[in-house]
Protein backbone atom coordinates (compact mmCIF):
# COMPACT_ATOMS: atom_id res chain seq x y z
CA UNK A 1 0.00 0.00 0.00
CA UNK A 2 1.14 3.12 -0.80
CA UNK A 3 0.76 6.63 -0.38
CA UNK A 4 -0.33 7.32 -4.23
CA UNK A 5 -2.52 4.59 -4.28
CA UNK A 6 -4.27 6.17 -1.54
CA UNK A 7 -4.23 9.20 -2.89
CA UNK A 8 -6.01 8.31 -6.04
CA UNK A 9 -8.83 6.13 -3.75
CA UNK A 10 -9.46 9.19 -1.33
CA UNK A 11 -9.31 12.01 -4.67
CA UNK A 12 -12.29 9.52 -6.17
CA UNK A 13 -14.51 9.92 -3.08
CA UNK A 14 -13.81 13.40 -3.09
CA UNK A 15 -15.03 13.71 -6.67
CA UNK A 16 -17.73 11.85 -6.20
CA UNK A 17 -18.80 14.14 -2.92
CA UNK A 18 -18.35 17.29 -5.14
CA UNK A 19 -20.93 15.92 -7.70
CA UNK A 20 -23.32 14.81 -5.25
CA UNK A 21 -24.91 18.14 -4.70
CA UNK A 22 -25.28 19.29 -8.32
CA UNK A 23 -26.16 16.03 -9.37
CA UNK A 24 -29.16 15.47 -6.61
CA UNK A 25 -30.29 18.69 -7.33
CA UNK A 26 -30.31 18.56 -11.27
CA UNK A 27 -32.44 15.26 -10.95
CA UNK A 28 -34.86 16.38 -8.25
CA UNK A 29 -35.73 19.62 -10.91
CA UNK A 30 -35.86 16.83 -13.49
CA UNK A 31 -38.49 14.53 -11.94
CA UNK A 32 -40.28 17.32 -10.30
CA UNK A 33 -40.65 18.77 -13.62
CA UNK A 34 -39.37 22.10 -13.04
CA UNK A 35 -37.76 23.44 -15.44
CA UNK A 36 -34.11 23.20 -16.50
CA UNK A 37 -31.54 24.16 -18.40
CA UNK A 38 -32.33 21.48 -21.51
CA UNK A 39 -35.77 22.02 -21.60
CA UNK A 40 -35.80 24.22 -24.63
CA UNK A 41 -34.00 21.33 -26.84
CA UNK A 42 -35.58 18.31 -24.57
CA UNK A 43 -38.67 19.23 -23.60
CA UNK A 44 -40.23 19.32 -27.30
CA UNK A 45 -38.65 15.78 -28.20
CA UNK A 46 -40.10 15.27 -24.91
CA UNK A 47 -44.06 16.14 -26.14
CA UNK A 48 -43.34 14.27 -29.51
CA UNK A 49 -42.96 10.97 -27.82
CA UNK A 50 -45.98 11.43 -25.87
CA UNK A 51 -48.10 12.37 -28.99
CA UNK A 52 -46.72 8.73 -30.80
CA UNK A 53 -46.87 6.52 -27.75
CA UNK A 54 -50.26 7.79 -26.62
CA UNK A 55 -49.23 8.70 -22.95
CA UNK A 56 -51.10 10.97 -21.17
CA UNK A 57 -47.91 12.56 -19.36
CA UNK A 58 -50.93 14.53 -16.56
CA UNK A 59 -51.86 11.08 -15.84
CA UNK A 60 -50.70 9.94 -12.07
CA UNK A 61 -50.38 5.77 -11.39
CA UNK A 62 -51.10 4.11 -8.17
CA UNK A 63 -48.23 1.67 -6.98
CA UNK A 64 -49.89 -0.82 -9.07
CA UNK A 65 -50.06 0.17 -12.23
CA UNK A 66 -46.64 1.58 -11.94
CA UNK A 67 -45.19 -1.68 -11.46
CA UNK A 68 -47.53 -3.12 -14.08
CA UNK A 69 -46.36 -0.93 -16.59
CA UNK A 70 -42.91 -1.42 -15.41
CA UNK A 71 -43.38 -5.09 -15.65
CA UNK A 72 -44.82 -4.70 -19.38
CA UNK A 73 -42.27 -2.72 -20.33
CA UNK A 74 -39.42 -5.45 -19.43
CA UNK A 75 -40.77 -8.08 -20.86
CA UNK A 76 -41.58 -6.63 -23.87
CA UNK A 77 -38.31 -5.54 -23.89
CA UNK A 78 -36.61 -8.77 -23.22
CA UNK A 79 -38.65 -10.76 -26.08
CA UNK A 80 -37.43 -8.43 -28.59
CA UNK A 81 -33.81 -8.27 -27.48
CA UNK A 82 -34.31 -12.72 -27.32
CA UNK A 83 -35.65 -12.36 -30.81
CA UNK A 84 -32.79 -9.90 -32.53
CA UNK A 85 -30.28 -12.13 -31.02
CA UNK A 86 -31.52 -15.44 -32.55
CA UNK A 87 -32.24 -13.37 -35.90
CA UNK A 88 -29.13 -11.80 -35.58
CA UNK A 89 -27.96 -13.63 -38.97
CA UNK A 90 -30.37 -11.45 -41.41
CA UNK A 91 -30.40 -8.25 -39.43
CA UNK A 92 -28.11 -5.62 -41.03
CA UNK A 93 -24.78 -4.07 -39.74
CA UNK A 94 -23.11 -7.15 -39.22
CA UNK A 95 -19.54 -7.10 -41.06
CA UNK A 96 -18.18 -10.41 -39.56
CA UNK A 97 -21.34 -12.22 -40.36
CA UNK A 98 -22.66 -13.50 -37.10
CA UNK A 99 -24.87 -16.01 -37.14
CA UNK A 100 -27.95 -16.17 -34.80
CA UNK A 101 -26.84 -16.39 -30.92
CA UNK A 102 -26.82 -19.89 -29.86
CA UNK A 103 -27.55 -22.13 -28.04
CA UNK A 104 -31.31 -20.46 -27.35
CA UNK A 105 -30.45 -20.78 -23.64
CA UNK A 106 -27.73 -18.74 -24.09
CA UNK A 107 -29.92 -16.41 -25.53
CA UNK A 108 -31.93 -16.45 -23.22
CA UNK A 109 -29.77 -15.60 -20.43
CA UNK A 110 -28.16 -12.41 -22.41
CA UNK A 111 -32.06 -11.06 -23.03
CA UNK A 112 -32.75 -11.27 -19.14
CA UNK A 113 -29.24 -10.25 -18.23
CA UNK A 114 -29.31 -6.86 -20.30
CA UNK A 115 -33.53 -6.41 -19.32
CA UNK A 116 -32.31 -6.77 -15.57
CA UNK A 117 -29.46 -4.39 -15.47
CA UNK A 118 -27.20 -7.24 -15.17
CA UNK A 119 -25.38 -7.42 -17.97
CA UNK A 120 -23.74 -10.89 -17.31
CA UNK A 121 -22.02 -12.82 -20.16
CA UNK A 122 -21.43 -15.95 -21.08
CA UNK A 123 -19.96 -15.18 -24.20
CA UNK A 124 -17.45 -13.20 -25.83
CA UNK A 125 -19.02 -10.21 -27.18
CA UNK A 126 -16.14 -9.71 -30.29
CA UNK A 127 -17.02 -12.66 -31.35
CA UNK A 128 -20.63 -13.78 -30.83
CA UNK A 129 -22.69 -9.85 -31.15
CA UNK A 130 -23.14 -7.74 -34.55
CA UNK A 131 -22.74 -3.88 -34.53
CA UNK A 132 -26.55 -4.57 -34.82
CA UNK A 133 -26.92 -6.26 -31.83
CA UNK A 134 -24.63 -4.39 -30.00
CA UNK A 135 -26.47 -0.87 -30.29
CA UNK A 136 -29.81 -1.69 -31.51
CA UNK A 137 -30.35 -4.22 -28.74
CA UNK A 138 -27.32 -4.20 -25.76
CA UNK A 139 -27.34 -0.28 -25.83
CA UNK A 140 -30.69 0.29 -26.25
CA UNK A 141 -30.75 -2.16 -22.53
CA UNK A 142 -28.31 -0.34 -21.06
CA UNK A 143 -30.15 2.82 -21.37
CA UNK A 144 -33.90 1.86 -20.28
CA UNK A 145 -33.07 -0.50 -17.80
CA UNK A 146 -30.66 2.25 -16.40
CA UNK A 147 -33.74 4.22 -16.70
CA UNK A 148 -36.53 1.80 -14.93
CA UNK A 149 -34.15 1.97 -12.07
CA UNK A 150 -34.06 5.80 -11.26
CA UNK A 151 -37.96 5.76 -12.21
CA UNK A 152 -38.03 3.20 -9.61
CA UNK A 153 -36.06 4.61 -6.91
CA UNK A 154 -37.86 8.28 -7.75
CA UNK A 155 -40.87 6.62 -7.12
CA UNK A 156 -39.74 5.17 -3.65
CA UNK A 157 -38.66 8.88 -2.66
CA UNK A 158 -42.05 10.28 -3.95
CA UNK A 159 -44.06 7.75 -1.66
CA UNK A 160 -41.81 9.38 1.10
CA UNK A 161 -42.40 12.61 0.78
CA UNK A 162 -46.25 12.93 -0.31
CA UNK A 163 -48.79 12.99 2.32
CA UNK A 164 -52.20 10.97 1.66
CA UNK A 165 -52.14 10.58 -1.49
CA UNK A 166 -52.86 7.86 -3.37
CA UNK A 167 -50.22 7.92 -6.70
CA UNK A 168 -46.23 7.96 -6.84
CA UNK A 169 -45.78 9.25 -10.51
CA UNK A 170 -46.21 7.93 -13.90
CA UNK A 171 -43.63 4.92 -14.94
CA UNK A 172 -43.93 6.74 -18.85
CA UNK A 173 -42.92 10.21 -17.81
CA UNK A 174 -40.12 8.85 -15.03
CA UNK A 175 -38.78 6.50 -17.97
CA UNK A 176 -38.48 9.27 -20.54
CA UNK A 177 -37.26 12.10 -18.79
CA UNK A 178 -34.53 9.35 -17.08
CA UNK A 179 -33.32 8.76 -20.92
CA UNK A 180 -33.69 12.41 -22.45
CA UNK A 181 -32.38 14.41 -19.01
CA UNK A 182 -30.17 12.92 -17.37
CA UNK A 183 -28.64 9.76 -19.28
CA UNK A 184 -28.63 10.92 -23.02
CA UNK A 185 -26.67 13.94 -22.47
CA UNK A 186 -23.90 12.98 -19.98
CA UNK A 187 -23.42 10.11 -22.36
CA UNK A 188 -23.32 12.10 -25.78
CA UNK A 189 -20.24 13.97 -23.78
CA UNK A 190 -18.58 11.35 -21.85
CA UNK A 191 -18.47 9.18 -24.99
CA UNK A 192 -16.65 11.84 -27.08
CA UNK A 193 -13.75 12.29 -23.84
CA UNK A 194 -13.20 8.43 -24.34
CA UNK A 195 -12.85 8.59 -28.41
CA UNK A 196 -10.04 11.06 -27.27
CA UNK A 197 -8.44 8.95 -24.85
CA UNK A 198 -8.34 6.46 -27.80
CA UNK A 199 -11.44 4.77 -26.92
CA UNK A 200 -12.65 3.15 -31.29
CA UNK A 201 -15.68 3.86 -32.61
CA UNK A 202 -16.45 3.12 -35.94
CA UNK A 203 -18.78 0.53 -38.00
CA UNK A 204 -15.54 -0.94 -39.76
CA UNK A 205 -14.94 -4.84 -40.25
CA UNK A 206 -12.47 -6.46 -38.31
CA UNK A 207 -8.86 -6.32 -39.57
CA UNK A 208 -6.24 -8.86 -40.08
CA UNK A 209 -2.93 -8.73 -39.27
CA UNK A 210 0.24 -11.00 -39.76
CA UNK A 211 1.94 -11.75 -36.40
CA UNK A 212 5.77 -10.57 -35.89
CA UNK A 213 6.55 -14.59 -34.85
CA UNK A 214 3.78 -17.67 -35.98
CA UNK A 215 2.86 -19.28 -32.80
CA UNK A 216 1.99 -22.78 -31.99
CA UNK A 217 -2.19 -23.05 -29.83
CA UNK A 218 -4.47 -25.48 -29.00
CA UNK A 219 -6.99 -25.87 -31.25
CA UNK A 220 -10.31 -25.29 -30.20
CA UNK A 221 -14.05 -26.84 -31.58
CA UNK A 222 -17.06 -24.18 -32.48
CA UNK A 223 -17.66 -24.55 -28.79
CA UNK A 224 -14.47 -23.07 -27.81
CA UNK A 225 -13.52 -26.00 -25.86
CA UNK A 226 -9.87 -27.89 -26.53
CA UNK A 227 -9.58 -30.45 -29.85
CA UNK A 228 -7.93 -33.52 -28.37
CA UNK A 229 -6.15 -36.37 -30.82
CA UNK A 230 -6.45 -39.95 -31.11
CA UNK A 231 -3.36 -40.67 -29.16
CA UNK A 232 -5.50 -38.09 -26.03
CA UNK A 233 -2.85 -35.16 -26.99
CA UNK A 234 -3.70 -31.57 -27.54
CA UNK A 235 -4.08 -30.89 -31.53
CA UNK A 236 -2.01 -27.38 -32.44
CA UNK A 237 -3.00 -24.93 -35.05
CA UNK A 238 -0.05 -22.38 -36.06
CA UNK A 239 -1.54 -19.04 -36.00
CA UNK A 240 0.11 -16.60 -38.75
CA UNK A 241 -2.44 -13.84 -37.98
CA UNK A 242 -4.55 -12.14 -35.69
CA UNK A 243 -7.94 -10.56 -35.75
CA UNK A 244 -8.25 -6.72 -34.91
CA UNK A 245 -11.65 -6.58 -33.43
CA UNK A 246 -13.23 -2.73 -32.86
CA UNK A 247 -16.34 -1.93 -33.79
CA UNK A 248 -19.05 1.48 -31.78
CA UNK A 249 -17.30 0.99 -28.50
CA UNK A 250 -17.14 4.34 -26.65
CA UNK A 251 -20.59 4.56 -26.98
CA UNK A 252 -21.47 1.72 -25.28
CA UNK A 253 -18.68 2.44 -23.09
CA UNK A 254 -19.75 5.78 -21.42
CA UNK A 255 -23.21 4.35 -21.15
CA UNK A 256 -22.46 0.35 -19.63
CA UNK A 257 -20.58 2.65 -16.81
CA UNK A 258 -22.87 5.65 -16.17
CA UNK A 259 -26.03 3.20 -16.07
CA UNK A 260 -24.05 0.93 -14.09
CA UNK A 261 -24.73 -1.84 -16.64
CA UNK A 262 -21.19 -3.34 -16.96
CA UNK A 263 -21.40 -5.37 -20.09
CA UNK A 264 -18.26 -4.99 -22.06
CA UNK A 265 -18.24 -4.74 -25.64
CA UNK A 266 -14.88 -7.25 -25.48
CA UNK A 267 -14.94 -9.95 -23.31
CA UNK A 268 -12.00 -8.52 -21.70
CA UNK A 269 -14.35 -5.95 -20.71
CA UNK A 270 -12.36 -2.65 -18.96
CA UNK A 271 -9.15 -4.30 -19.01
CA UNK A 272 -9.15 -4.05 -22.92
CA UNK A 273 -7.38 -1.00 -24.19
CA UNK A 274 -9.86 0.03 -27.15
CA UNK A 275 -12.54 0.22 -23.87
CA UNK A 276 -10.09 1.69 -21.43
CA UNK A 277 -7.06 2.85 -22.85
CA UNK A 278 -5.56 5.26 -20.35
CA UNK A 279 -5.43 5.76 -16.13
CA UNK A 280 -7.56 8.88 -17.02
CA UNK A 281 -10.33 6.98 -19.07
CA UNK A 282 -10.02 4.93 -16.02
CA UNK A 283 -11.03 7.50 -13.82
CA UNK A 284 -13.63 9.08 -15.81
CA UNK A 285 -15.39 5.45 -16.43
CA UNK A 286 -15.02 5.06 -12.19
CA UNK A 287 -16.22 8.40 -11.66
CA UNK A 288 -19.22 7.64 -13.94
CA UNK A 289 -20.08 4.36 -12.02
CA UNK A 290 -21.00 6.02 -8.88
CA UNK A 291 -22.02 9.53 -9.95
CA UNK A 292 -25.90 8.73 -10.51
CA UNK A 293 -25.72 6.37 -7.40
CA UNK A 294 -23.95 9.20 -5.06
CA UNK A 295 -26.80 12.27 -7.05
CA UNK A 296 -29.66 10.18 -5.87
CA UNK A 297 -28.80 10.64 -2.46
CA UNK A 298 -29.04 14.07 -2.22
CA UNK A 299 -31.91 14.00 -4.47
CA UNK A 300 -33.81 12.38 -1.69
CA UNK A 301 -33.01 14.91 0.61
CA UNK A 302 -34.13 17.58 -1.54
CA UNK A 303 -37.48 16.12 -2.31
CA UNK A 304 -38.44 14.77 1.65
CA UNK A 305 -37.24 18.13 2.50
CA UNK A 306 -34.21 16.74 4.93
CA UNK A 307 -31.24 17.38 2.63
CA UNK A 308 -29.30 16.13 6.20
CA UNK A 309 -31.34 12.64 5.91
CA UNK A 310 -29.74 12.39 2.65
CA UNK A 311 -25.81 13.05 3.66
CA UNK A 312 -26.37 10.73 6.40
CA UNK A 313 -27.59 8.41 4.06
CA UNK A 314 -24.48 9.46 1.46
CA UNK A 315 -22.27 9.00 4.63
CA UNK A 316 -23.59 5.42 5.71
CA UNK A 317 -22.97 4.60 1.83
CA UNK A 318 -19.06 6.41 1.81
CA UNK A 319 -18.01 4.49 5.18
CA UNK A 320 -18.58 1.06 3.62
CA UNK A 321 -17.18 2.03 0.45
CA UNK A 322 -13.88 3.32 1.74
CA UNK A 323 -14.25 0.04 4.50
CA UNK A 324 -14.64 -2.72 1.47
CA UNK A 325 -12.01 -0.79 -0.68
CA UNK A 326 -9.39 -0.74 2.12
CA UNK A 327 -9.43 -5.06 2.74
CA UNK A 328 -9.18 -5.30 -0.84
CA UNK A 329 -6.08 -2.81 -1.35
CA UNK A 330 -4.57 -4.06 1.37
CA UNK A 331 -5.31 -7.91 0.56
CA UNK A 332 -3.93 -7.16 -3.05
CA UNK A 333 -1.09 -4.89 -1.92
CA UNK A 334 0.28 -8.04 0.28
CA UNK A 335 0.19 -10.34 -2.04
CA UNK A 336 0.60 -14.06 -1.73
CA UNK A 337 2.40 -15.30 1.65
CA UNK A 338 3.63 -17.90 -0.23
CA UNK A 339 5.79 -15.67 -2.54
CA UNK A 340 6.79 -13.30 0.60
CA UNK A 341 10.70 -14.77 -0.12
CA UNK A 342 10.69 -14.14 -3.48
CA UNK A 343 10.66 -10.97 -5.39
CA UNK A 344 7.01 -10.14 -6.48
CA UNK A 345 8.01 -6.69 -8.29
CA UNK A 346 6.62 -6.58 -11.66
CA UNK A 347 8.47 -2.94 -12.33
CA UNK A 348 10.09 -0.51 -10.38
CA UNK A 349 6.42 1.38 -10.58
CA UNK A 350 4.68 -1.66 -9.01
CA UNK A 351 6.70 -3.12 -6.43
CA UNK A 352 5.24 -6.50 -4.23
CA UNK A 353 1.74 -7.08 -3.98
CA UNK A 354 -0.40 -9.92 -6.21
CA UNK A 355 -0.22 -8.60 -9.86
CA UNK A 356 -1.77 -11.79 -11.53
CA UNK A 357 -4.75 -10.47 -13.48
CA UNK A 358 -3.96 -6.76 -13.02
CA UNK A 359 -3.28 -4.39 -15.89
CA UNK A 360 0.36 -2.73 -15.12
CA UNK A 361 -0.97 0.27 -16.51
CA UNK A 362 -3.73 0.64 -13.66
CA UNK A 363 -1.86 -1.32 -10.83
CA UNK A 364 -2.53 -2.83 -7.81
CA UNK A 365 -4.53 0.22 -6.13
CA UNK A 366 -6.51 1.24 -9.30
CA UNK A 367 -7.44 -2.03 -9.39
CA UNK A 368 -8.84 -2.78 -6.02
CA UNK A 369 -10.60 0.33 -6.17
CA UNK A 370 -12.36 -0.51 -9.24
CA UNK A 371 -13.14 -4.07 -7.75
CA UNK A 372 -14.55 -2.36 -4.98
CA UNK A 373 -16.74 0.09 -6.78
CA UNK A 374 -17.96 -1.66 -9.61
CA UNK A 375 -19.77 -4.29 -6.86
CA UNK A 376 -20.56 -2.00 -4.61
CA UNK A 377 -22.77 -0.98 -7.63
CA UNK A 378 -24.52 -3.49 -9.80
CA UNK A 379 -22.52 -2.45 -12.41
CA UNK A 380 -20.12 -5.47 -13.00
CA UNK A 381 -17.26 -4.24 -15.36
CA UNK A 382 -14.01 -4.85 -14.63
CA UNK A 383 -10.05 -3.95 -15.44
CA UNK A 384 -9.14 -7.02 -13.73
CA UNK A 385 -9.68 -10.43 -13.03
CA UNK A 386 -11.55 -11.11 -9.79
CA UNK A 387 -11.17 -14.72 -9.71
CA UNK A 388 -7.17 -14.06 -9.84
CA UNK A 389 -7.15 -11.56 -6.77
CA UNK A 390 -6.02 -13.39 -3.40
CA UNK A 391 -8.67 -14.69 -1.11
CA UNK A 392 -9.48 -11.87 0.96
CA UNK A 393 -9.08 -9.64 -1.21
CA UNK A 394 -12.08 -11.33 -3.98
CA UNK A 395 -14.23 -11.64 -1.25
CA UNK A 396 -14.72 -7.88 -1.19
CA UNK A 397 -16.34 -7.92 -4.11
CA UNK A 398 -18.41 -11.09 -3.43
CA UNK A 399 -19.38 -9.35 0.38
CA UNK A 400 -20.22 -5.83 -1.70
CA UNK A 401 -22.95 -7.90 -3.96
CA UNK A 402 -24.05 -10.08 -0.99
CA UNK A 403 -24.79 -6.58 0.73
CA UNK A 404 -27.38 -6.09 -1.90
CA UNK A 405 -25.12 -3.39 -3.39
CA UNK A 406 -26.55 -0.06 -1.48
CA UNK A 407 -23.15 1.29 -0.90
CA UNK A 408 -24.24 3.94 -3.47
CA UNK A 409 -25.59 1.00 -5.68
CA UNK A 410 -26.82 0.77 -9.21
CA UNK A 411 -28.53 3.35 -10.94
CA UNK A 412 -32.00 3.55 -8.81
CA UNK A 413 -31.28 0.55 -7.50
CA UNK A 414 -29.08 1.47 -4.88
CA UNK A 415 -31.04 3.97 -3.46
CA UNK A 416 -34.14 2.03 -3.26
CA UNK A 417 -32.12 -0.98 -2.28
CA UNK A 418 -30.75 1.58 0.66
CA UNK A 419 -34.02 2.75 1.38
CA UNK A 420 -35.42 -0.75 2.51
CA UNK A 421 -32.39 -0.92 4.95
CA UNK A 422 -33.77 2.57 6.29
CA UNK A 423 -37.39 1.48 6.87
CA UNK A 424 -36.18 -1.36 8.88
CA UNK A 425 -33.19 1.04 10.76
CA UNK A 426 -35.79 3.53 11.92
CA UNK A 427 -38.30 -0.18 12.77
CA UNK A 428 -35.35 -1.76 15.05
CA UNK A 429 -34.91 1.85 16.62
CA UNK A 430 -38.63 1.97 17.42
CA UNK A 431 -38.32 -1.07 19.14
CA UNK A 432 -35.77 -0.22 21.41
CA UNK A 433 -37.68 3.50 22.56
CA UNK A 434 -40.73 0.95 22.95
CA UNK A 435 -42.91 3.04 20.34
CA UNK A 436 -44.14 2.86 16.78
CA UNK A 437 -41.35 4.02 14.50
CA UNK A 438 -41.51 7.21 12.27
CA UNK A 439 -39.60 8.14 9.59
CA UNK A 440 -39.85 11.38 8.05
CA UNK A 441 -43.61 12.24 9.35
CA UNK A 442 -44.54 8.61 8.46
CA UNK A 443 -45.22 5.94 11.18
CA UNK A 444 -43.49 2.28 9.76
CA UNK A 445 -46.13 -0.50 10.40
CA UNK A 446 -46.16 -4.11 10.02
CA UNK A 447 -47.48 -4.17 6.78
CA UNK A 448 -44.23 -1.66 5.90
CA UNK A 449 -42.32 -4.39 7.41
CA UNK A 450 -43.12 -7.12 6.12
CA UNK A 451 -42.86 -6.13 2.43
CA UNK A 452 -38.84 -4.81 3.62
CA UNK A 453 -38.79 -8.58 4.88
CA UNK A 454 -39.72 -10.20 1.27
CA UNK A 455 -37.39 -7.51 -0.41
CA UNK A 456 -34.47 -8.83 1.73
CA UNK A 457 -35.56 -12.79 1.86
CA UNK A 458 -35.98 -13.17 -1.80
CA UNK A 459 -32.37 -12.05 -2.80
CA UNK A 460 -30.70 -14.76 -0.63
CA UNK A 461 -32.94 -17.48 -1.22
CA UNK A 462 -32.61 -17.91 -4.49
CA UNK A 463 -28.46 -17.29 -4.10
CA UNK A 464 -28.17 -19.92 -1.84
CA UNK A 465 -30.30 -22.73 -2.98
CA UNK A 466 -28.96 -22.54 -6.57
CA UNK A 467 -25.65 -22.49 -5.04
CA UNK A 468 -26.26 -25.40 -3.07
CA UNK A 469 -27.97 -27.49 -6.25
CA UNK A 470 -24.87 -26.66 -8.25
CA UNK A 471 -22.30 -27.98 -5.55
CA UNK A 472 -23.26 -31.22 -5.40
CA UNK A 473 -24.59 -32.08 -8.80
CA UNK A 474 -22.36 -32.83 -11.25
CA UNK A 475 -24.56 -30.53 -14.26
CA UNK A 476 -22.34 -27.52 -11.59
CA UNK A 477 -19.41 -29.10 -10.35
CA UNK A 478 -18.12 -29.56 -14.26
CA UNK A 479 -18.25 -26.49 -14.94
CA UNK A 480 -16.08 -24.98 -12.07
CA UNK A 481 -11.77 -25.14 -12.64
CA UNK A 482 -10.89 -24.79 -9.16
CA UNK A 483 -11.50 -27.24 -6.52
CA UNK A 484 -11.63 -27.09 -2.70
CA UNK A 485 -13.39 -23.86 -1.41
CA UNK A 486 -12.32 -21.95 -4.83
CA UNK A 487 -14.85 -23.75 -7.40
CA UNK A 488 -17.55 -22.97 -4.06
CA UNK A 489 -16.66 -19.31 -4.31
CA UNK A 490 -16.80 -19.30 -8.28
CA UNK A 491 -20.34 -21.02 -7.92
CA UNK A 492 -21.86 -18.50 -5.07
CA UNK A 493 -20.14 -15.62 -7.00
CA UNK A 494 -22.39 -16.58 -9.92
CA UNK A 495 -25.53 -16.54 -8.91
CA UNK A 496 -24.90 -13.69 -5.98
CA UNK A 497 -24.29 -11.53 -9.13
CA UNK A 498 -27.04 -13.04 -10.82
CA UNK A 499 -28.94 -12.02 -8.10
CA UNK A 500 -27.34 -8.76 -7.41
CA UNK A 501 -28.06 -7.67 -11.15
CA UNK A 502 -24.37 -6.87 -11.44
CA UNK A 503 -22.81 -9.50 -14.11
CA UNK A 504 -18.65 -9.57 -12.51
CA UNK A 505 -17.96 -13.31 -12.30
CA UNK A 506 -15.07 -15.09 -10.68
CA UNK A 507 -13.94 -16.49 -14.23
CA UNK A 508 -12.70 -19.80 -13.68
CA UNK A 509 -16.34 -21.13 -13.74
CA UNK A 510 -17.71 -22.43 -17.71
CA UNK A 511 -21.39 -20.64 -17.31
CA UNK A 512 -22.64 -21.10 -20.70
CA UNK A 513 -24.21 -24.65 -19.58
CA UNK A 514 -28.06 -25.40 -20.13
CA UNK A 515 -28.03 -25.56 -16.47
CA UNK A 516 -26.04 -21.90 -15.62
CA UNK A 517 -27.48 -20.55 -18.45
CA UNK A 518 -31.03 -20.87 -17.84
CA UNK A 519 -30.58 -20.95 -13.40
CA UNK A 520 -28.45 -17.35 -13.90
CA UNK A 521 -31.49 -16.15 -16.24
CA UNK A 522 -34.01 -16.58 -13.85
CA UNK A 523 -31.95 -15.48 -10.95
CA UNK A 524 -31.55 -12.55 -12.05
CA UNK A 525 -35.30 -12.52 -12.98
CA UNK A 526 -36.05 -12.66 -9.12
CA UNK A 527 -33.52 -10.37 -8.28
CA UNK A 528 -34.44 -8.05 -10.39
CA UNK A 529 -38.49 -7.98 -10.28
CA UNK A 530 -39.10 -9.87 -7.05
CA UNK A 531 -37.51 -6.98 -5.30
CA UNK A 532 -39.13 -4.53 -7.08
CA UNK A 533 -42.80 -5.10 -6.05
CA UNK A 534 -42.71 -5.24 -2.49
CA UNK A 535 -40.63 -2.46 -2.53
CA UNK A 536 -43.08 -0.41 -4.54
CA UNK A 537 -46.38 -1.40 -2.16
CA UNK A 538 -44.11 -0.16 0.33
CA UNK A 539 -43.48 3.61 -1.52
CA UNK A 540 -47.58 3.55 -2.38
CA UNK A 541 -48.49 2.44 1.22
CA UNK A 542 -46.13 5.49 2.93
CA UNK A 543 -47.71 7.80 -0.28
CA UNK A 544 -51.18 7.22 1.73
CA UNK A 545 -50.07 8.27 4.82
CA UNK A 546 -50.78 11.59 7.01
CA UNK A 547 -47.69 13.30 8.30
CA UNK A 548 -47.02 13.15 11.82
CA UNK A 549 -45.27 16.18 13.31
CA UNK A 550 -41.67 14.81 15.50
CA UNK A 551 -41.79 14.55 19.10
CA UNK A 552 -39.57 13.79 21.51
CA UNK A 553 -39.33 10.04 21.03
CA UNK A 554 -38.97 9.85 17.18
CA UNK A 555 -35.96 8.78 16.11
CA UNK A 556 -33.82 11.36 13.86
CA UNK A 557 -32.73 10.26 10.32
CA UNK A 558 -30.72 12.80 9.93
CA UNK A 559 -27.27 12.36 12.83
CA UNK A 560 -24.50 10.15 13.03
CA UNK A 561 -26.09 8.00 14.95
CA UNK A 562 -28.39 7.10 12.45
CA UNK A 563 -25.78 6.55 10.18
CA UNK A 564 -24.11 4.19 12.62
CA UNK A 565 -27.31 2.07 13.15
CA UNK A 566 -27.85 2.18 9.20
CA UNK A 567 -24.57 0.74 9.05
CA UNK A 568 -25.11 -1.75 11.43
CA UNK A 569 -28.46 -2.59 10.06
CA UNK A 570 -26.55 -3.46 6.47
CA UNK A 571 -23.95 -5.78 7.94
CA UNK A 572 -25.76 -7.52 10.68
CA UNK A 573 -28.34 -8.68 8.00
CA UNK A 574 -25.40 -9.67 5.81
CA UNK A 575 -23.11 -11.13 7.92
CA UNK A 576 -26.32 -13.58 9.41
CA UNK A 577 -27.57 -14.39 6.08
CA UNK A 578 -24.48 -15.37 3.91
CA UNK A 579 -21.14 -15.62 6.79
CA UNK A 580 -21.63 -19.62 6.85
CA UNK A 581 -21.68 -19.48 2.89
CA UNK A 582 -18.23 -17.56 2.95
CA UNK A 583 -16.92 -19.19 5.44
CA UNK A 584 -16.41 -22.36 3.57
CA UNK A 585 -15.55 -20.58 0.44
CA UNK A 586 -13.25 -17.46 0.64
CA UNK A 587 -12.45 -17.56 4.61
CA UNK A 588 -11.38 -21.13 3.96
CA UNK A 589 -9.44 -20.21 1.30
CA UNK A 590 -7.76 -18.20 2.89
CA UNK A 591 -6.59 -19.51 5.85
CA UNK A 592 -5.61 -22.82 3.99
CA UNK A 593 -3.23 -20.37 2.17
CA UNK A 594 -1.52 -19.71 5.39
CA UNK A 595 -0.40 -22.90 5.50
CA UNK A 596 0.53 -23.61 1.90
CA UNK A 597 -2.80 -25.10 0.58
CA UNK A 598 -3.97 -23.24 -2.89
CA UNK A 599 -6.50 -24.46 -5.18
Amino acid sequence: MTANGWFQILFFLALIFLVTKPMGVFMARVFSRERTFMDPVLRPIEKLLYRVTTVDENHEMRWTEYAVSMLLFSLVSMIVLYLMQRLQGYLPFNPQKFGAVSPAHLAFNTAASFTTNTNWQAYAGESTMSYFTQMAGLAYHNFVSAAVGIALAIAFIRGIARRQMETIGNFWVDLVRACLWVLLPFCVVGALVLVSQGVVQNLRPYDKVSVVEPQQVQKLDPNGKPVVGPDGKPVMDTVTEQTIAQGPVASQEIIKEFGTNGGGFFNANSAHPFENPTPLSNLIELFAIFTIGGGLTYTLGRMTGSPRHGWAVWAAMAILFLAGVTVAYWAEARGNPLLANTDQRVTAMQPGGNMEGKEVRFGIANTALWATVTTDASCGAINGWHDSFTPLGGMVPLVNIMLSEVIFGGVGAGMYGMLIYVVLAVFIAGLMVGRTPEYLGKKIEAYDVKMAMLVVLVFPLVILVFTAISSVNGFGTSSIANPGPHGLSEILYAFTSGAGNNGSAFGGITVNTPWYDTTIGVTMLAGRFLMIIPMLAIAGNLAQKKYVPPSLGTFPVTTPLFTVLLIGVILIVGALTFFPALSLGPILEHLLMGIGRTF
